[in-house]
């Protein structure tokens, strides 16, 4: 093993690639015999070269997290955050360099890129104000007779070794959502990205390696199923905490054993659109909502549910507006919507179009592939029984179904078997409160489109979209046990 990989120097990825990275265990930088290549959805480039985890460097990094775990344990919270502020600023030092690595591994366009690390910062950023607001609370015992001449509180105290397994489609974004808070609370981590974008991760632990975190605090195993499936079994792992399929979310619940969960699982979110809304505004949200990251958000703008007196007039400008949506390069400053992730999602992506047009469902704008990607699509006349309607799309992909009353509307967004964050534009309040009422959904957004998130607020889903929250404070919560002490005096 050797300590002297330093892969944020490469400031060229994306355009000359072939670099050799190596994995982070107990603080050292470790290879493998085998390895992988990552390569750029939008034009097959190689981009580099990563480890494939054996079952002994798995195991090697549970083992340094459990260790490292004694010493971060007994960290203050003024130590936690120094660390968690000084990672932010070394984001914000080599944002550059990171943004190309995002947008070489996923294809998400350089603009949005720019921003994911933007967020990132600001997530450990926000993580590290919340290492320094960890407490507990008074229990007033007394508030009963048995409880006479006792005085008790809380405290919160950090599980030990979490497993973080992390998408692609915000590759950096969603694994500083995992390590951050996990950090703040005290705890150690085991991380396994996303196989098609690992080398952001990578980059990550170079700079929070170098922000100070303690040997073994942080380690990152690069690989395939395998890898996540040995790492979610082992019984010294106390928490998982993963984003992706719900498929693969049940099969984690269904091996790892007894041990805490927090499952972003996704969406086919939905938006009402009334017939007194500001409609302008409806579908400039909706056109940035439904395609940012060409579609591959599990908070993306899918379903599209208008009031009939405004479907022409609403149509029509979405249209409008999706058909200039730019498809090509994603280095591209003008590019808009880029390659999906593999060739697989593209092929599904034109299948379900298929299969809505051959159920009736009209297509406005889009519905071919340029490339390794989909035309931005916008679909009319979408029923429930489609799948672009009851599955999630996860492609640059709307559908439009029509409704005649507010109540029908709010059953079509309860209809989904996911629930994550629900739209609504009404300017009627009466409305609005009864959607906020009855949706059944992890946040109900009024006037605006359900893609709309800030990193501290609490995050997460209902139904089959997940378990638990995301979102610093509300993820330290579930990464953090409550005592309680009682004196008898």
């Amino acid at each position: 093993m050797t300590n002297d990989a330093k892969v944020l120097k490469d400031s060229s990825v994306g355009k000359t690639g072939g670099k050799s990275y190596r994995m982070f265990i107990g603080g050292e930088w470790v290879s493998s015999e085998s390895t992988f290549e990552v390569r750029s959805p939008y034009d097959g480039a190689l981009i580099g070269n990563v480890p494939t985890a054996t079952p002994e460097h798995v195991a090697a990094a549970i083992d340094a997290a459990a260790k490292a775990f004694e010493r971060t344990s007994a960290s203050t919270s003024y130590e936690r955050y120094s660390i968690l502020k000084k990672t932010a600023e070394l984001i914000l030092q080599h944002a550059e360099d990171l943004a190309r690595t995002i947008t070489s591994e996923n294809s998400k366009i350089i603009r949005e890129a720019r921003g994911e690390v933007a967020r990132s910062a600001d997530t450990f950023l926000s993580a590290a104000e919340e290492a320094k607001r960890i407490h507990g609370e008074t229990i007033p015992l007394d508030a009963v007779p048995a409880g006479a001449g006792r005085v008790a509180f809380t405290v919160r105290e950090p599980i030990g070794v979490i497993a973080a397994i992390s998408p692609f489609n915000a590759p950096l974004n969603l694994v500083a959502h995992k390590i951050a808070p996990a950090i703040a609370a005290g705890n150690t981590v085991v991380l396994k990205p996303a196989s098609t974008t690992p080398i952001i991760a990578l980059k990550l632990a170079e700079l929070i390696e170098k922000a100070g975190l303690p040997k073994g605090a942080l380690n990152i195993v690069t690989g395939g199923a395998s890898v996540g499936e040995q790492l979610v079994k082992d019984p010294r792992v106390v928490m998982v905490s993963f984003t992706g399929s719900p498929a693969v979310g049940k099969h984690i619940r269904d091996v790892a054993g007894f041990k805490r969960f927090t499952f972003e699982l996704g969406s086919n979110s939905a938006v009402i659109v009334d017939d007194d809304s500001r409609l302008d505004e409806a579908v400039a949200r909706c056109t940035q909502g439904g395609f940012a990251h060409s579609g591959q958000v599990c908070i993306s703008t899918q379903r599209i549910l208008v009031q009939r007196n405004i479907e022409k007039q609403f149509v029509r400008k979405l249209t409008d507006a999706v058909g200039k949506l730019k498809v090509g390069d994603p280095f591209d400053e003008t590019t808009d919507v880029s390659a999906l992730i593999t060739q697989k999602d593209v092929t599904r992506v034109l299948d379900w179009i298929d299969e809505a047009k051959k159920s009736g469902a009209k297509v406005a704008t889009g519905g071919t592939r340029d490339g390794n990607a989909v035309v931005a699509t916008v679909l009319t006349e979408v029923k429930p029984e489609m799948k672009v309607f009851s599955e999630e799309v996860f492609g640059p992909l709307v559908g439009v179904t029509v409704y005649d009353e507010f109540d029908e509307a709010i059953r079509l967004v309860n209809s989904s078997r996911f629930g994550i964050n629900s739209g609504v534009y009404t300017n009627d309040l009466g409305k609005a409160m009864k959607a906020t009422r009855e949706i059944k959904a992890g946040a109900v957004l009024i006037n605006d489109v359900p893609s709309y998130r800030v990193d501290h607020m609490p995050y997460g889903g209902v139904k089959e979209s997940g378990l638990g929250r995301e979102g610093l404070r509300y993820a330290i919560e579930e990464m953090t046990e409550l005592k309680l002490v009682i004196f008898k005096l």
